[in-house]
């Protein structure tokens, strides 16, 4: 018995470490450096029993707190000069666009309030306000030191969501 939990301890270790896009050293350069990706991994909506109301008549049933997203797909990019948002949104917006394809959270900010500051224990708490989007917009990052975070998104136009996700390096352009 004692094998099989070390066996599974092991194996919880290994894999959490195989998510971890950066160590602590990449983490520290990019944050400073204002040139990072924030990639979600999953969506907690403010109003999560309005959530699974629709989702439990959804094929397969799906219920709890936490939506699971694809990696591949939403993301946050900052760089110094910009800020690039694709994310998907559950909740309720209390504006609708006339265009379907306009819904989540899409926008290019290059006139943008970054304000950052290293953590009371650890890690980095980041807020961007984009000042040139339709929607006004704020956004909170709480970054680990290992690469792990968690967004808070605040609208005007939309009730609060959190993503957690993971940073990684902004790809270079060659």
């Amino acid at each position: 018995m004692n094998k099989l939990k070390t066996l599974w301890a092991a194996l919880v270790f290994v894999s959490a470490g195989a998510f971890a896009q950066t160590d602590k050293v990449t983490t520290a350069k990019i944050v400073e450096a204002k040139t990072y990706t924030f990639v979600a991994r999953s969506a907690i909506p403010l109003n999560v029993q309005d959530i699974n109301a629709v989702m439990s008549r959804m094929p397969g049933n799906i219920q709890g707190g936490a939506i699971q997203l694809n990696e591949t797909y939403y993301e946050v990019k900052v760089t110094p000069d910009s800020v690039i948002a694709f994310l998907p949104y559950f909740g309720r917006s209390f504006t609708a666009p006339i265009n379907q394809n306009e819904g989540g959270v899409k926008f290019t900010s290059t006139k943008f309030d970054y304000k950052g500051k290293k953590g009371k224990k650890r890690g980095w708490n980041i807020t961007i306000q984009p000042n040139d989007t339709k929607e006004s917009y704020r956004l909170a990052f709480d970054i680990g030191e290992g690469g792990y975070a968690s967004l808070s998104l605040n609208s005007n136009a939309k009730q609060s969501i959190t993503y957690q996700g993971y940073l990684k390096e902004n790809e270079s352009k060659k």
